[in-house]
């Protein structure tokens, strides 16, 4: 059994996807980050940047002993369970294989995540009079990584070639890119490789996965200050959502 710490944002899809992918037990624990779980002592031990996902595997099999397994990021996540699982990567022999995804991999928790939840922040949860330039700023940088899943498409349906765990990654940011103000118009080779992913039931079962508690704009940076703290005085605060 894996325990899945949760909550239904785009970051918190991935490992959902994968773990409905590959078939592996787990249970999610629903995590209200606008409530401020995300700052409970126990899932600071676990998650210390106060942020969701995070698993723990409870039965992580050969080498890694006897104690459960705990897993924080996003994409840290997604390689553990494919290790684990034996799907959805190169083998770790592969080393070309293996070097791809890695590179696809960092490219969207250093690039396309953070660009896109910048945007979310700007389009969704800002204050009124100030989301003009953030909006202008990241709506920029957001097209911009979008043009660089365009172009690493082209002769591909796939981000290696087969689906793995870097388009897992990538496609909840590329999922909600209407909710950003954003458009695929531009990104024909997107919108279609976003359509197959989604076409998928294990993609559409994680995406439902507690899909009633999504902030849709009911918790702004004026009316909740655990998810939305400025000052940056306290661990974690400004997101509670991992790139």
């Amino acid at each position: 059994m894996i325990d899945l710490y949760y909550a239904p944002t785009p970051n918190g899809w991935k490992a959902a996807i994968m773990l409905e992918e590959t078939g592996l037990d787990y249970r999610p624990i629903l995590l209200k980050l606008s409530e401020g779980d995300q700052f409970a002592p126990d899932f600071l031990a676990i998650s210390p940047n106060a942020k969701i996902p995070a698993i723990i595997d409870h039965d992580p099999g050969a080498g890694w002993g006897a104690d459960p397994v705990s897993v924080f990021e996003s994409g840290a996540i997604l390689l553990y369970l494919a290790d684990k699982s034996g799907q959805f990567a190169p083998p770790p022999e592969d080393r070309r294989g293996r070097k791809a995804l890695n590179e696809w991999l960092f490219w969207q928790v250093g690039n396309q995540g953070p660009m896109g939840g910048q945007l979310s922040h700007f389009r969704n949860y800002a204050p009124e009079d100030e989301r003009d330039y953030g909006f202008q700023r990241y709506r920029g940088e957001y097209d911009r990584n979008l043009r660089v899943l365009e172009n690493r498409l082209e002769g591909r349906d796939y981000l290696l070639g087969d689906y793995s765990i870097a388009d897992m990654l990538a496609f909840p940011w590329a999922f909600i890119a209407k909710p950003l103000g954003a458009s695929l118009d531009d990104f024909p080779r997107v919108a279609d490789w976003r359509a197959r992913i989604k076409a998928r039931p294990a993609v559409r079962r994680a995406i439902d996965l507690h899909k009633s508690e999504q902030n849709r704009g009911q918790h702004r940076v004026d009316n909740n200050t655990v998810l939305f703290n400025q000052s940056g005085a306290s661990l974690g605060r400004g997101s509670a959502d991992d790139s």
